[in-house]
């Protein structure tokens, strides 16, 4: 994405400079966060008011909300119709080089929403037969999906089950792993008929049921939109995971300075929080060709010191263009990443730009291949982005049996946010949500 940021945080830091010459340091920083606390309240209100709209209506009259808060929606979406405190350096690079910070920005402001649409399936259809969005998405396609549910003999969920969904003549389609509620999505790729799911436990043992399709009766592109009946399975053996992974996969191009600030402020916040008793986190960085670095990759560890200390050790630079190399670093930590076989698998993605259209199939592969390993994806999808990103996201994160979170303008940090076309859902600070869908999660 384009430099942004950069722009903002310069005339911000220009305009508490005047002040200071002519008020004093102490006068200038009060004011400097009365203003901000001001411009965060009057985009909250705002933002208020376009969601009670969205609140009152069903995903049938979900288009024609959207049309009466954003009059160009048609026309712009085409498809559619050490620690923190040891930080010196600044997330934001310049034009001119590195801007340097004595101190870190106050940390947990920015806020955000979370939408899962596993848990909303007739409402993602609705939209989806009415044409108000459309999939795939850059390769990902959520439609076709078979929800799975496997328990015990004693009615209690299986978790870390290994569920297949098969086609005809016992074709493998989808591959999926149970969570801590025994349950597991399996997705029918276009142009193949569901059959059968089958599930495998650790001990080897198997438990298959026959999947019929029910017809949704809507049409994109010409083909029927079908929703799978939902499997349930008798199969025990398996045991909850002790061991918890988390990796954070961050956009660093120039316009993502907000986030890297966050993430810099907070990261030992949360892990604190979260704990690190058979916990263990991984950083990775991306960008784009061209840049100093298209991607910059870290292993696993529960030294939190260490992962802050990569962590503050990036900045915002870079880009220029709208799409980055998200499908790369998705091969390259989904598909190939060093994650353990036992563990709760969860990677949070925070970016605010597409993959390149040409990279569509390796993005698609990787959201499978993550989707096999039960790894649970995380988008977290930043400002200035189009719908078109949130599409990306949205069925990445219902492919993985993941969740959607992206920040809103309740902060009045950065650039606006794009409304989704969802439900209701609650504006929270996004390390909160962070950390509760971390505890979701985990075993």
């Amino acid at each position: 994405m384009k430099n942004t940021g950069n722009i903002i945080s310069m005339i911000a830091a220009i305009s508490i400079a005047m002040c200071a010459v002519s008020c004093g340091d102490g006068s200038a920083a009060s004011s400097g966060r009365s203003a901000g606390t001001a411009g965060g309240s009057a985009k909250a209100s705002a933002g208020a008011t376009e969601a009670e709209k969205a609140d009152k209506t069903d995903a049938g009259d979900a288009e024609a909300a959207m049309e009466a808060e954003d009059g160009v929606y048609e026309e712009e979406t085409g498809e559619l119709a050490g620690d923190a405190g040891d930080v010196k350096k600044s997330a934001v690079e310049g034009e001119g080089g590195a801007q340097t910070n004595s101190a870190m920005p106050e940390a947990g402001q920015l806020t955000a929403g979370e939408w899962r649409d596993n848990d909303n399936w007739g409402f993602l259809m609705n939209l989806v037969n009415s044409g108000t969005i459309s999939f795939p998405s850059y390769g990902i396609d959520p439609r076709g999906r078979v929800a799975v549910t496997v328990k015990n003999e004693s009615g209690e969920a299986a978790a870390n089950v290994a569920v297949n969904l098969l086609g005809e003549d016992n074709e493998l389609l989808w591959s999926a792993v149970t969570d801590k509620n025994g349950r597991a999505y399996l997705f029918t790729p276009e142009g193949k008929t569901a059959a059968g799911v089958e599930a495998t436990n650790s001990e080897g043992k198997t438990q298959s049921a026959e999947v019929k399709a029910n017809s949704s009766g809507g049409e994109q592109g010409g083909s029927e939109v079908s929703d799978y009946a939902e499997c349930e399975l008798t199969l025990g053996g398996n045991e909850l995971y002790k061991k918890t992974e988390i990796m954070f996969i961050v956009d660093t191009t120039g316009s993502m300075s907000d986030e890297m600030l966050f993430l810099q402020s907070e990261f030992s916040a949360i892990a604190k929080e979260v704990g690190t008793e058979d916990t263990y986190y991984s950083a990775n960085f991306y960008r784009d060709e061209g840049d100093d670095y298209v991607t910059k990759l870290n292993d696993f560890t529960n030294d939190v010191a260490t992962v802050q200390s990569q962590i503050n050790a990036e900045s915002a630079d870079g880009g220029g263009d709208i799409p980055e190399a998200v499908g790369r670093i998705m091969n390259e930590t989904l598909s190939n990443g060093k994650w353990s076989d036992d563990s709760v698998k969860i990677a949070f993605m925070i970016f605010d730009a597409p993959p390149h259209a040409e990279d569509s199939d390796e993005v698609a592969q990787a959201v499978k291949d993550a989707a096999k390993k039960g790894i649970r994806l995380v988008p977290i999808v930043s400002s200035n982005t189009e719908r078109d990103t949130e599409l990306f996201a949205r069925g990445a994160a219902i492919c993985t049996g993941g969740s959607y979170v992206f920040l809103t303008d309740d902060s009045g940090i950065g650039d606006s946010h794009l409304e989704p076309i969802i439900g209701d859902y609650k504006v929270e600070k996004l390390h909160d949500i962070i950390v509760r869908i971390i505890g979701d999660y985990r075993q």
